[in-house]
């Protein structure tokens, strides 16, 4: 079936032409990375984890998404979903690919990652979250290829393939709990210290999902002509938006704890973030920005009319990804270096070969999301 997600017209395949060569630019820089050091990249001995973490960070709650997708479809057997569920799923391998390409970048020397193998340790947090991530993307693969494959043979989905996607509910939930347990397992770091860390990354996960498939669903519409349920796409919406409000609400009770209580270890950071600190404000700038666009973007969906109108609805979505992108990215991994456990404001500033790698693992999701999209696409037109 794979060879139908390779068909389609000149646009489309100048779009992976284009993709692969951002993809060999990547693998360029990456190969001089391997020779010369995580030293071509903005980290250093205070901030130990950059823009490839940041990336991680938030790809892993996109993957997680997935699930508001299964529930509505296979636990309360709402149809609307039947033409897009497969999508999240197909969003979700591509998000795990780009995961674990990332955490391949941070590591610097990819035979490190065999450590983990030959020396499991179930103490360790990563431990679990390279298996639930394995394992995730296993899961939605083997779900979302044997759904297709079912569709194009006319025949009923396999009784193994069932138990696999109600596994697959808690599993979403696991991959995204489990990455928030290595932020909120760090003592040292207060702006990760807090026991709502994994309800903030599910929400945030919920709201950045939705809004990325909201967008990549109406790029194939435009593109292919392929069209989507409008119940599917207003109730999608719906998730985004309550996903957005519900990250808002949490992001505000982390201001309420660290200024009420006057902590100056709690505060520190969100001011450094806000408002900047001992003149250090790099971050700042985005921030806002993330707070503004996020903020406008829940206002304007809350009016139906306003979800009604696709312009509009893909604006919407647009400014929650960008909001929680940078929060969750550089916002959150960044600030939680800021000040260090000695009291010290060391900034961080990306790397040309640091983002052209980020670039390039980016453009071999596009690659990957892009093929299955058209793959599912053929096949469903050729029934």
């Amino acid at each position: 079936m794979i060879e139908k997600g390779f068909k389609g017209n000149n646009f489309y395949k100048i779009w992976l032409l284009g993709l692969a060569l951002v993809a060999a630019n990547g693998i360029y820089f990456y190969m001089r990375q391997l020779d010369e050091g995580l030293g071509i990249t903005g980290m250093s001995r205070d901030i130990s984890w950059g823009f490839y973490i940041s990336n991680f960070t938030f790809l892993v709650g996109v993957a997680a998404s997935a699930v508001m997708l299964v529930i509505p479809y296979y636990l309360h057997h709402y149809k609307k979903f039947d033409k897009v569920v497969i999508f999240g799923e197909w969003l979700a391998v591509g998000a795990v690919l780009m995961c674990g390409l990332f955490i391949m970048a941070d590591m610097g020397q990819p035979q490190r990652a065999f450590n983990i193998l030959l020396h499991p340790t179930p103490g360790s947090v990563l431990f679990w979250d390279m298996n639930v991530l394995t394992g995730y993307v296993a899961i939605n693969f083997v779900v979302g290829w044997n759904t297709l494959k079912s569709e194009q043979s006319g025949l009923k989905l396999p009784g193994w393939v069932k138990p696999l996607v109600f596994i697959s509910i808690p599993w979403a939930v696991g991959i995204h709990t489990v990455t928030a347990f290595l932020y909120a397992g760090l003592p040292g770091r207060h702006l990760w210290l807090t026991a709502i860390m994994a309800p903030r990354f599910l929400a945030s996960a919920f709201a950045s999902g939705p809004a990325f498939l909201l967008i990549l669903l109406h790029v194939v519409k435009k593109t292919t002509r392929y069209e989507v349920e409008p119940d599917a796409i207003s109730t999608l919406s719906k998730i985004m938006i309550y996903g957005m409000i519900v990250n808002i609400f949490f992001y505000s009770m982390e201001f309420f704890t660290a200024f009420y209580s006057n902590i100056p270890d709690h505060k520190e950071t969100l001011q450094y973030l806000f408002f900047g600190l001992d003149g250090h404000d790099k971050l700042v700038p985005w921030v806002r920005t993330s707070a503004v666009l996020g903020i406008i973007g829940v206002i304007m969906l809350l009016f139906k009319k306003v979800r009604q109108t696709e312009g509009l609805l893909i604006l919407g979505a647009l400014l929650i990804f960008i909001s929680t992108y940078i929060d969750k990215g550089m916002a959150l991994v960044i600030g939680g270096f800021i000040p260090s456990t000695l009291g010290e404001v060391t900034e961080y500033t990306i790397t040309y070969p640091e983002l052209s790698i980020s670039l390039g693992i980016w453009a071999i999701g596009f690659f990957t999301i892009s093929v299955f999209f058209k793959m599912t696409i053929n096949i469903r037109r050729s029934i």
